[in-house]
Formats: C-alpha cells, structure tokens, sequence
C-alpha cells in the first residue's frame, strides 16, 4: 500500500476511508491486495482501532473492502468500483484548484514522458499497454456502460505507470498528486463513446512515442493530449483556465513566429 500518513482525528473513520479509496483509485492497490493489519494501519495513520474498524465497515458494506477469517484472513481489496457519489464528493473543492493544476500538469507531464523514454523498460511498456487493453475491453465488451468508474480509474493508471517508467521517485510523487487532482476535470472528456475511442487512441500514440524515444513526436502528442482535457473543461464550465502562458512554456516554434510581446501577454490560441 502507499505511505501511510497520519490521520487528523475528527471524523477519523472518514478520512481513513478517503486514504484508503485514494490508494485504489490511484492504483496503489488492486482487488485481491491485502491492505496491512490493523495494528500497522492504525499506528501508521496515529488513529484508534475502533476508528479504523469503523472505516473499513463502512468500505465493506459499499463492497470495496471484504473480511476474511482464518489464518490467511485479513482485510482485502474486492473491488475497483468506488460508488460516483463518493468521487463526486470532492469535485467542488477540487474544481477550485482546476486552473492551477491544469497549468501545472503542462509544465510537469511532457517532461515526465521524455523522462519515461530515456529510461522505461520492456516491463514498463508492458504494464502502460495493460491499462490500454483494459480500456479497449471495457470499450468492446460495453462494460464501462455497468462500471463507468473503471474506464478513467484506467486512464488514471496509464499516466502513473509512464511517471514510474522515470524510474525517478519524486517525479512519482509528484505525478501521483497531480492525477488526484486531475481525476474529477479528466472525467469530463470519458462520457461519449467518441471520447473513450480517442482516449484509447491517444495513449497508444503516447506510447509508441516513448518507446521510440522520439522526442519530437513525444511534444506533438503530449501537447494533444493536455490540450483536450484543457477545452474539454473550459466547454464544461464556459470559462477560460489557463492563463496566458509565460514565454518558457510556449512551444519553441510557436515562439519564434511570435513577437516577444505577445507570447508574454496573450494566451495560446490553438485550432478546436
């Protein structure tokens, strides 16, 4: 499971069942994992057992979590499928920090795929194209239409295994916050099946780029791929979310066509 952290005591039981989801949702831990025991959970998230057990009833009765007894028993991951309203509980405080954090995967995600392809192995490759063979599944077997939840969980674990292909833990840290903060704005571009179509589309091209660590053609689809989920939020909420980007993070073309000016003062216009 992922670092533990200490847990704030008022309604314990919640926050322990938030990290816990967390940890599902970013991929940490899938079904048939068995979390640590409750005195390590405990001690790790400074909480009471009864606080813990609460939580982990709670993840039980909505079926993510199961209980085995026996010598082999223990607490075990049953399922990927978090109910919506309990991702949907976030997606308000989340949308606050929609611009910031948009803006930040713009200067840190094209750098991570470079990364990815200056030092990915054959098994890193391996576990990318996984999640986009969960995907076409889910898409050609119409199962996305009875757990809507596990298409953008795929997509969510695509962009993760690219930041450990980096091999680089802090670049993992830091992916692993941005994808939490992103989870509810990437949402919007997985409902049509047109979107999923291209979503599978576009994590292909990412991939065969990094595995020809073709720099150029990395930048092309990197740009693609931030670029959607930037319109895709701004046609949802009839607003503009990145600011005018600063010189260093127009693309070097792009900047040499323009006057110095103007790529410090007005945002990018790119075709729609």
């Amino acid at each position: 499971m992922h670092q533990i952290m200490p847990i704030n005591p008022e309604r314990a039981f919640e926050r322990v069942a938030e990290q816990i989801l967390d940890a599902i949702r970013m991929g940490e831990i899938s079904v048939g994992d068995r979390l640590p025991s409750e005195r390590e959970l405990a001690a790790g998230m400074h909480i009471s057992r009864p606080s813990l057990r609460e939580a982990v009833q709670v993840l039980k009765d909505i079926g993510v979590l199961e209980v085995r007894r026996g010598p082999a028993g223990g607490v075990f991951v049953a399922s990927i499928d978090i109910p919506r309203e309990l991702l949907r509980s976030k997606v308000e405080v989340r949308g606050d920090e929609v611009r910031s954090v948009l803006e930040a995967r713009r200067l840190l995600e094209p750098r991570v795929a470079h990364l990815a392809a200056v030092h990915a192995t054959d098994e890193d490759f391996a576990r990318m194209q996984a999640t986009i063979d969960a995907q076409k599944d889910m898409l050609e077997h119409g199962t996305y239409r009875e757990h809507p939840e596990r298409f953008p969980v795929q997509d969510v674990h695509f962009h993760l295994r690219m930041a450990a292909a980096t091999h680089n833990s802090t670049i993992i840290s830091m992916m692993r916050a941005l994808q939490g903060r992103l989870e509810f704005a990437r949402d919007f571009i997985s409902h049509e099946d047109a979107n999923r179509e291209w979503v599978i589309d576009i994590h292909e091209r990412t991939l065969s780029a990094i595995r020809l660590a073709d720099h150029e053609l990395i930048e092309i689809v990197m740009e693609e791929h931030i670029r959607e989920l930037e319109l895709a939020w701004e046609r949802s909420t009839d607003s503009s979310i990145v600011r005018a980007l600063p010189d260093f993070l127009v693309p070097l073309d792009e900047r040499q066509r323009l006057p110095r000016d103007a790529v410090q003062t007005t945002a990018r216009s790119l075709p729609r």
